[in-house]
């Protein structure tokens, strides 16, 4: 019989855990240390899935183990399979997909036996293209449930620890201790905001999947207002949609000691969040645009996290100012001319053919969304069109993150894209205005 759960991304709720111990050190053990990429503040690490290795985005904001993606790992072996119907974070709409019990995840030094995995059947629900990296899955409360974790964001580094007294001692000395509880297995704290002259206090999740500084939910309480500077935006995806809202700068964000002025706040839109099921008082979430300011250890099992400042502490608060949302559209073959060393034939005389051609295979970029009256918007750019150029550069000489960086660039600089749209070759030039 299919069954329906309900899901979310960066929201994941109300799923059993069918007693899961977690990931356990090995025999004579007692730290793992997990090199990570860091890309759009998010967190990807390799996990081998009964022997496969993958690459998971790891996320506090979600409970159960969720894979997608699958289709060119046709290698991995599920135990223990049944279909359900899938429906979270985006509209109403519901999406087929897997679950599997009795799964053996791994890292070096550590091992999750008797794991459960839900899996997305859905090839359109695929992170890869809009990260610029193979992305197979989400990983969260099951990494972090039994062990003390700690997320080095400047060295890019986790470390887990198992003789956890010895190393609390050091931690606490050098950290800032702050209460957390554990809600339908996802961390919250108590913080506060500023909106105008008043201080809220909130309760938020602590989502370190979740790229953004703050999100604020306008139903959760009357004092939570959008401020009038703000403007519509796409926030992230979903699995039954994209999450629309507005972003505007509010005067203040506070956690524990720490006090954050004028950060971009994301105001989810009611419909895109109707599926989440909020524990009480939650008023919104504290993202990963906030947490990679510091170096951060969770310590689920004593309801504790702590914080360090790392040197990115005071970094302005940027946001998208071209309006423009990138994802990966393939591979192309690109020519490219290699230059070689000349070599003497005899006395006086070389070689005449310097150089050769060679291809390689690069990135191609497709504008996914282009937000309404934005910069980019009103010189002409286009959903669906393909990136061909920025300021004269090609763009497969880009990485996603670099582009993404630059459109995000604090000076209000002008940008030149050429795209390719039904064959046609167009110039586009906007400037990079701040709205906030």
């Amino acid at each position: 019989m299919k069954k329906t759960v309900i899901l979310c991304f960066l929201f994941i709720y109300g799923l059993p855990t069918l007693g899961q111990e977690g990931f356990i050190f090995q025999k004579n053990v007692d730290k793992v240390e997990i090199p990570f990429k860091l890309i759009n503040n998010l967190i990807f690490i390799p996990i081998k899935v009964n022997g496969i290795e993958l690459n998971f985005l790891l996320d506090s904001g979600v409970d159960e183990t969720l894979l997608f993606s699958m289709d060119d790992k046709k290698e991995v072996s599920f135990f223990n399979v049944e279909k359900v119907t899938l429906r979270g974070l985006g509209s109403e709409a519901s999406i087929e997909g897997l679950k599997s019990q009795n799964n053996t995840l791994e890292v070096p030094g550590l091992k999750s036996t008797g794991h459960l995995l839900y899996i997305i059947l859905d090839q359109t629900f695929n992170l890869s293209s809009h990260m610029g990296i193979p992305v197979n899955g989400i990983i969260g409360y099951h990494f972090l449930k039994n062990n003390l974790v700690e997320i080095n964001y400047e060295k890019k580094r986790i470390t887990i620890y198992d003789e956890e007294n010895k190393i609390r001692k050091k931690i606490e000395k050098k950290f800032q201790e702050i209460p957390i509880t554990i809600e339908k297995l996802k961390p919250y704290i108590r913080g506060s905001v500023i909106m105008d002259t008043s201080e809220i206090p909130v309760k938020l999740l602590v989502d370190i999947g979740n790229s953004d500084a703050v999100w604020l939910f306008q139903n959760a309480s009357e004092l939570i207002k959008v401020p009038e500077k703000n403007f519509e935006d796409y926030l992230g995806k979903g699995f039954s949609g994209d999450i629309e809202g507005r972003r505007a700068q509010i005067r203040k964000f506070t956690m524990s000691k720490f006090e954050f002025q004028d950060p971009v706040v994301a105001f989810p839109d009611t419909i895109s969040i109707r599926n989440v099921k909020m524990v009480q008082d939650r008023a919104g979430s504290v993202g990963a645009e906030v947490l990679r300011r510091f170096t951060v250890a969770f310590d689920y099992p004593n309801r504790k996290m702590y914080l360090k400042k790392n040197g990115h502490f005071n970094d302005p608060f940027s946001y998208n100012k071209s309006g423009i949302e990138l994802q990966h559209y393939g591979l192309q073959w690109v020519q490219e001319t290699v230059r070689l060393e000349t070599v003497p034939l005899s006395e006086g005389t070389n070689l005449m053919n310097n150089f050769k051609y060679k291809f390689e295979l690069k990135p191609v970029y497709l504008i996914a969304n282009v937000r309404k009256n934005s910069t980019a918007a009103l010189s002409g750019i286009q959903k669906d069109d393909i990136l061909v150029s920025i300021n004269g550069v090609p763009a497969y000489k880009y990485s996603l993150e670099k582009i993404n960086s630059l459109l995000k660039s604090e000076e209000e600089r002008w940008i030149t894209l050429e795209v390719e749209r039904k064959g046609e070759f167009i110039k586009f030039k906007f400037q990079l205005l701040n709205v906030l």
